[in-house]
């Protein structure tokens, strides 16, 4: 059964009218790059809560979490109105399989992300342990809009300490941008224009793939990787080529 403790918001951030993110503190356990927390607000007399990836590094007590707000949503309208100094409650002990322990030997690692999902790519590269395995890392965030690209300084820092080895791609699908991939993740994969853009083949000889995200894209990006790249699902039981988290 979950332990909930209080956190207290030292920080709230929005970056657009529907994304923002929170830095808290709080008496969490020790948790690993890309497993999530659940958050809960007591609201109309009821605890309501939603399972959120760790955007910090587990090295850093500033505990940060990124968030859409959900029309009509229970939780995320109320958490969006949250201050400095207020409060709201968090478990204390992290869950999740969606870490590098889970991923198999190989030479290029895909990080491919969407919206809000793009959270516990971020902690897995600012920790920065076990990536020495990897000749490659392809960090790929998708999103409607070029305004939505909230991380983008944070992940072209992480682009220049790691000297070329974290390749940073973004996708806008609404919009033509200059610097950005255009359209569906899946399309851009059957197109080879991923490929392409960072210079690394698709391979299942050489490479792993997690995808993080709605469950559309994790659905459809899971078909094509099948069937244009013989790619397949990884199970401790049976190892493949694509690990994947679902964001709701």
């Amino acid at each position: 059964m979950a332990n909930w403790v209080t956190g207290k918001v030292i920080e709230a951030k929005f970056w657009t009218d529907a994304l923002f993110s929170l830095v808290i503190e709080a008496p969490i356990k020790p948790f690993t790059a890309g497993q999530y927390a659940k958050l809960a607000l007591e609201i109309e007399g009821e605890r309501v809560q939603r399972a959120y990836s760790y955007v910090n590094a587990p090295s850093d007590n500033r505990l940060e979490f990124y968030f859409v707000i959900v029309p009509g949503g229970k939780l995320s309208p109320q958490l969006a109105k949250l201050k400095p100094n207020d409060t709201l409650q968090i478990t204390d002990e992290a869950a999740g399989f969606f870490v590098l322990d889970e991923i198999p030997e190989c030479k290029n690692l895909w990080m491919l992300s969407t919206g809000t999902a793009i959270g516990p790519f971020l902690s897995i590269l600012q920790e920065g342990k076990d990536l020495a395995r990897f000749d490659n890392i392809i960090l790929l965030h998708a999103v409607r809009f070029a305004k939505d690209l909230s991380y983008l300084p944070l992940m072209k820092t992480l682009e220049q300490q790691f000297h070329g080895k974290v390749k940073v791609v973004t996708v806008v699908s609404r919009e033509q941008c200059s610097n950005s991939l255009h359209g569906r993740v899946p399309a851009l994969i059957e197109s080879h224009a991923l490929e392409n853009a960072v210079g690394v083949t698709l391979s299942p000889d050489t490479c792993h793939v997690m995808l993080c995200g709605n469950p559309e894209m994790v659905r459809d990006t899971r078909e094509m990787l099948k069937n244009s790249h013989g790619m397949v699902k990884h199970l401790r039981r049976k190892p493949g080529h694509i690990s994947s988290e679902q964001y709701w």
